[in-house]
Parts: structure tokens; C-alpha cells; sequence
């Protein structure tokens, strides 16, 4: 696969959000805003890239039996120094995505993406690979945010698009976040079968 082809794959093909449907905690969570959604969506993709990076680094340096341990280490590692740039530089982002950061750690998609492709590719891969998924990651979450945002409260990225009286509070709480999931899901798939 080329270069380009690594990064288009992961924005398409195995998009973490529509196609793969992993790390559904912060992409159900964290979309109750065009912005609340992109920033989740870029810390994540930080974490993806460098955890895939030092990875594929270590990767004949880790004994098999403990491997995701280690994996674990350095991902956790990783979102700690990102948690303390947000809370240092950004801390309206950090206070908005509160618990979520921290759960970066468990998050599927980069436990995944360490256990199937940085442990078995090289360092340039590893990280395509990274900015490819974690760029499917933000748009997922980013379209999600703006679709709930501006069903929900009549705005994208804080700038008003629909009266206050026409937008609809369900897009804004849990059941909102399910019901817009799916029907871009279904969009997705459409367009799919349309090829």
C-alpha cells in the first residue's frame, strides 16, 4: 500500500467512527459540539500517532507476554503529557472534556491500531498509519459534533445558524448522540453500496 494509501485508508476505508465503530464512549460523550468533538478528536490523533511511533520503535525490544502491558505504559504516558498541555494551554478545552481525556487510555482505536499495525510495521508506517485513523477519528467526531450541535442548539462552532426556537434539546443529551450516529452510519453505508 503507498504512503497516501495508508492515510486515505484510515479516513475512509476503516474510519474508526462510521466503519470500524470503535471508541463509541468519547464519540457518543464528548459530540455535544462541533468544537467539543474536533478537540477530542485531535488529542486523540496526538496519542495515536506518537504511541504508534514509540511502538513500532520497541517493538522487537518487548517480549510477546507482555506486550500490551507495555503498549498501555507508553499510551498512558502519552495522554498524561497531552492532558497537561490542555490543562497548561487550553483550559476551557480541558475543563469541557473533562473525564474524557484521560480515558484516551483505554481507548480501542489506539490499543488497535498498536496491536495490528504498529507492532508489525515500521516507524514511517506506524505513523501514516496514526495520522490516517486519527484523522478518520476527528472527522467522525467533528461532523458528529456539528450535526448535534446545530440540530440541537441552532449553532456550529459557537456561530448561530438556526433560530433558538427551532433547535431540538434531544440532539444535545445522550439519545440525540445514538439517533445521529446512526443515521450518518446509514448515510455512509448508502454511499458505499452506491460505488
Amino acid at each position: 500500500m503507498s504512503k497516501f494509501g495508508i492515510i486515505m485508508n484510515g479516513i475512509i476505508k476503516e474510519n474508526p467512527t462510521f466503519v470500524l465503530m470503535l471508541g463509541m464512549c468519547p464519540t457518543l460523550a464528548t459530540t455535544t459540539s462541533a468544537n467539543n468533538g474536533m478537540m477530542m478528536g485531535l488529542a486523540t490523533m496526538v496519542v495515536l500517532i506518537f504511541s504508534n511511533i514509540i511502538i513500532s520503535l520497541i517493538k522487537k525490544l518487548t517480549p510477546d507476554m507482555v506486550h500490551i502491558p507495555v503498549y498501555i505504559v507508553v499510551i498512558a504516558t502519552l495522554v498524561t503529557i497531552v492532558q497537561f498541555l490542555l490543562a497548561a494551554y487550553l483550559p476551557d478545552v480541558n475543563k469541557s472534556l473533562g473525564l474524557f481525556i484521560p480515558l484516551i487510555v483505554v481507548n480501542c482505536v489506539i490499543l488497535g491500531r498498536a496491536e495490528s499495525f504498529a507492532s508489525k510495521n515500521n516507524v514511517i508506517d506506524s505513523a501514516l498509519d496514526g495520522i490516517g485513523i486519527g484523522l478518520g477519528f476527528t472527522i467522525g467526531l467533528t461532523v458528529l459534533g456539528i450535526c448535534r450541535e446545530l440540530l440541537g442548539n441552532g449553532t456550529v462552532f459557537g456561530l448561530s445558524l438556526i433560530p433558538a426556537d427551532y433547535s431540538m434539546l434531544l440532539f444535545i443529551l445522550p439519545p440525540g448522540a445514538f439517533l445521529t450516529l446512526g443515521y450518518i452510519i446509514a448515510i455512509v453505508n448508502r454511499f458505499k453500496k452506491a460505488k
